[in-house]
């Protein structure tokens, strides 16, 4: 059936995490004692939180282009430990508002995923497979069902410093346009003392039939309970399809042993 299209690719990203589950007994889980984020920066390379730990990411960003400018919130993202080394996600919608200029406002999709930790020790490798549910305003996410399959990961070097990135491919059967849709991200991390950290980080994202989009991201954050951190981020375009600069904060926090 042509509507059943879309789960192809799901189904794909599907087993590759089953894969990675039964890989998973070979190396010990790399779950955060204390608050450990997959933002402010794009790449989600933290491990899945602890199985029965809470955790709730939230932010709100502006960004600026010519002379538009449009504030986004709350960003927030929902993770759920189910078991070891894997999580539920839920990306709730969130509202893009033109404060300035000419834009489109609305809400973004809906997404609910799975994390689960593929390889551990000098080489973190995670596995997201999801779907953008068609809830939002065309205007914002686009049409229809769109699957993705994320692929981040981690490597930690000395004296506090280590490198990250992910890549990213999301399908998009009603916008043939953007489908299929590859992101990559590489960054550079540092941790100061046991609380803090910052990052910088390069995004780059290839639309099918659509301008590259390639941007430069920033910023830390700062845990001031173990369970709880603020943080922000600051980023600039680096060609014409991406916006001219992009600013935002935010706070998370988790709570443990729900069950």
């Amino acid at each position: 059936m042509p509507g059943l299209r879309f789960l192809v690719p799901l189904a794909f990203a599907v087993a590759s995490l089953a894969s990675g589950i039964r890989a998973a007994a070979a190396f010990e889980c790399s779950a955060p004692e204390q608050i450990a984020t997959d933002r402010p920066d794009v790449t989600n390379a933290s491990p899945p939180v602890p199985v029965g730990s809470f955790q709730v990411e939230n932010g709100v960003d502006l960004t600026g282009a010519g002379g538009t400018r449009v504030l986004q919130g709350t960003n927030t993202l929902l993770r759920l430990g189910i078991a070891e080394c894997t999580e539920l996600l839920l990306q709730l919608p969130s509202r893009s508002e033109t404060v300035r200029g000419a834009g489109s406002s609305g809400f973004s999709d809906l997404a609910p995923g799975i994390k689960r930790q593929l390889l551990g020790g000098d080489f973190d490798l995670f596995g997201i497979a999801g779907v953008l549910l068609p809830t939002g305003s065309e205007s914002i996410d686009g049409k229809g069902f769109q699957p993705f399959l994320q692929l981040p990961w981690s490597v930690e070097l000395s004296g506090g410093w280590g490198i990250d990135g992910q890549a990213t491919v999301t399908v998009a059967p009603s916008e043939p346009k953007s489908n299929p849709t590859t992101q990559v991200t590489f960054g550079v991390t540092r941790e100061f003392g046991e609380r803090a950290d910052m990052f910088l980080e390069y995004i780059g994202e290839f639309a099918a039939h659509l301008p590259a989009d390639h941007r430069l991201n920033a910023g830390g954050g700062y845990r001031v309970t173990p369970m709880q951190q603020i943080d922000f981020h600051v980023g600039i375009g680096l060609n014409e399809a991406a916006p001219d600069w992009f600013v935002g904060v935010g706070y998370s926090f988790r709570f443990d042993r729900l069950f």
